[in-house]
Order: C-alpha cells, then structure tokens, then sequence
C-alpha cells in the first residue's frame, strides 16, 4: 500500500474504513433519513458494509477492480431499499473500469466517473435534485481537478472529501425532486440528503486512507 496509487491493499483499506465510518454515523444517518425517508439508511447501510467486510475476508483478488466489484455485488445481495443497487452498481462499475493491481489518481478518477454514471442511470437523478448526486458530483470533480494537475492520491482525496461535505451541506435548502423525499414537497427543504450524508463518508473514508498510506510509505 502507497500513497502515490490505489493498490489491493489500499482499495481494501478504503471500503474496511467505509464500513467503520458508517458503524460509527449509522444513527445520524438513520436520524437525517427519519426526517425525510424510510428511517432505515444508517441500518441497511451498516448491514451492507458489514456484509462486504465479510466477503472481503480472506479473498485475495488478482486486481483492484475484482475487489471493488466483489463489494459492489455484495451491496446489491444485501442491502434493502434503493441504496443497495445504487451503492452495489456504483461500486461494480468503478471496479470494471480497474483491471489493475495498481491505479493512478487519473485512472481511479475515470473508475470514479463510471461509478457516478451508473448511480445516475439508476437513479435519474441530476445535480439539484436533493440525492447522493449532489455530494458525488462535486467530490468528483474535485478529485479530477487535482489528478489532472498531477496531484497525488492524498491531494485529490482530500480535495473530493472536502468538495462532498460542502455538497451534503447544500443540500439542506434544496426541495427534493427523487426518491421518497420528494413525496413531501416543500417539507423536504431544511434538511440534509441522507444519501449525501452517506456519500461524504465513503469519500472521507478515501482521504483518511489515502492519507495514512502516503505516511506509512515515507516512513
């Protein structure tokens, strides 16, 4: 595991700290999804990622990309609700786009880019329309800013995580326009997106492991 590329090992590392960011946040999820939806995203979340923990015990991919898709068909098979194919499908299709055991930050971010692609062709959901969309969309832009600009992983994780938060905090005005938030109408403005709540911590997640390989490899 290095800081400069996504590696098996740091891939693992993501989705492990992932499913540690979501055990810890599951009541603030299933709180942000009280007021809005099912009340049930901090629950099928930590049993989706928790599955994937699981499944990923003891397997031994041959590239990044089986791991991820590994942990996208996991979510899928386990997870109710829409956040399981949304997640699942995101997760497949990044791990698709890496038959590698070694990515670059321009490669991951093109693998980023089919992960947005599917959530979007699942979800028909746009920029504004108060879903995880709002928080991916700008992480992933700001992650492929800085890999354009030939920063290394940490940089351009760092920059996406930050870019997701203020996605997740923009989507408190907005009035939701899919899913069962836009059932409310109006009620739904005033309230952050439990999907961009959970979008920003996998991101996060991605900084704070990107981080910690780059200091463990200049040790």
């Amino acid at each position: 595991m290095n800081g400069d590329s996504v590696d098996i090992d740091l891939a693992r590392a993501w989705v492990q700290a992932i499913a540690a960011a979501v055990d810890q946040h599951k009541d603030h999820l299933t709180q942000l999804d009280s007021a809005i939806g099912d009340a049930d995203h901090g629950v099928n979340m930590h049993r989706g990622f928790s599955a994937v923990t699981t499944a990923l015990d003891g397997l031994e991919p041959d590239t990044v990309g089986a791991l991820l898709v590994k942990a996208g068909t996991t979510l899928i098979s386990s997870v109710g609700g829409a956040s399981g194919p949304l997640y699942g499908g995101a997760f497949r299709a990044i791990g698709r786009t890496l038959d590698t055991s070694k990515a670059t930050p321009q490669e991951f971010a093109h693998a980023l880019a089919a992960g947005l692609d599917s959530i979007q062709r699942l979800g028909a959901a746009a920029p504004g329309d108060k879903t995880m969309i709002d928080a991916y969309t700008p992480a992933l832009a700001a992650f492929q800013q800085q890999a354009d600009a030939g920063a290394d992983l940490a940089t351009a994780a760092l920059a996406a995580a930050d870019s997701a938060e203020d996605g997740l905090r923009a989507t408190a005005p907005l009035q939701a326009r899919k899913g069962r938030a836009s059932y409310l109408g109006a009620r739904s403005i005033g309230h952050q997106d439990p999907g961009a709540a959970s979008t920003a911590l996998v991101f996060r997640a991605l900084a704070e492991t990107a981080a910690a390989a780059e200091t463990a490899a200049t040790r």
